[in-house]
């Protein structure tokens, strides 16, 4: 099969399409035949050198897939209500830049209906991570105030349009006019322009000064305390990437003083099972509300898999909005 791979740590140009054995399905997994796989911001780390690969996971980059099964553990499969022949995406762990990639049975999500395979492929990696940490960790209820800091990522267009389907006022951050006027559109209340104003004052003046309730955060470092500035009482800041950096200075008092909650993970190490049980929660939830319109995918771009390259130089100049996806 031909994949794209990291001949070594570098820049963008250091990704090269090559040819690599096919992968073999094992027990509890499927193979597909890919049709599109999404870049994502962990890609970009793991080029770098700055994302070490799980143990056991193909040095392949890509963590998400849409395309077909061709193969797989039939057992695994038929408990799965899946079969060779249907359309997938897939949450994976590796390898996902290449024309065919293994996948745990219970990651893989049926495509919804009406969407490409390109569309497709840009939900997994996200949705698995906005649903975890948002709704899982988080709590976010019907009614509360959730504020995302970078909405016109993907994760960010993914976090505005589940948090509104939830009933949630949702605030965010990005940095140009145009970025606040595409998170807007995708039903975002507030968004502010961090590079011209100061968002900590201004999430306390669009609140009446009594805060968000949750904050998903992507950038960490100098913004943690700034974030715990802008938490209502029994708020929750949870982290799930340190663009800003990993040392963070905080004012352990209003911790204490308004009962806040400081958390964060990272999806790719957990177990399949655990991933699993999200992929339940998804299909349940979320599924129905994509297939009926209500939740759609944003994608920015699309390039052929020979180009990851670019897609790559794009991903790191902050340019886009929402997701870009490699097509084969």
């Amino acid at each position: 099969m031909k994949a794209v791979e990291i001949s070594q740590f570098g820049d963008p140009q250091v990704l090269r399409l090559a040819e690599r054995p096919d992968p073999v399905a094992g027990v509890g997994e499927v193979l597909i035949r890919v049709a599109a796989s999404g870049v994502n911001r962990p890609d970009v780390l793991q080029r770098t050198g700055n994302y070490p690969v799980p143990p056991g996971a193909s040095d392949i980059p890509g963590l998400e897939v849409a395309g077909t099964i061709v193969d797989g553990d039939a057992q695994a499969m038929a408990a799965a209500g899946l079969r060779a022949g249907e359309r997938v995406c897939a949450l994976v762990a590796g390898g996902g830049y290449a024309q065919l990639c293994v996948a745990p049975v219970g990651q893989c999500l049926p495509v919804p209906g009406g969407l490409s395979d390109i569309e497709a492929a840009s939900l997994p990696e996200t949705f698995f991570t906005v649903w975890s940490n948002v709704f899982d960790r988080a709590r976010l209820a019907s009614g509360e105030t959730l504020l995302v800091q970078g909405g016109s990522s993907g994760i960010g267009v993914t976090a505005i349009q589940m948090a509104k389907a939830w009933g949630a006022t949702v605030i965010v951050t990005a940095g140009s006019d145009d970025k606040c006027a595409a998170c807007l559109r995708l039903g975002a209340d507030y968004a502010i322009n961090y590079r011209t104003q100061d968002f900590a004052a201004e999430v306390r003046r669009l609140t009446g000064g009594a805060g968000v309730d949750v904050v998903l955060d992507m950038v960490a470092g100098a913004y943690v305390a700034r974030e715990l500035e802008c938490l209502a009482e029994d708020g929750r800041l949870v982290i799930i990437a340190v663009q800003g950096g990993t040392r963070s200075e905080i004012n352990s008092g209003l911790v204490l003083r308004r009962r806040l909650h400081i958390t964060g993970s990272t999806l790719r190490p957990r177990p399949v099972a655990f991933k699993a049980a999200i992929a339940s929660s998804l299909r349940e939830k979320v599924w129905p509300l994509i297939e009926a319109g209500r939740i759609r995918p944003v994608i920015h771009g699309t390039f052929a898999a020979g180009q990851a390259a670019q897609a790559h130089a794009l991903m790191e100049s902050n340019q886009h909005i929402g997701k870009i996806v490699l097509t084969w």
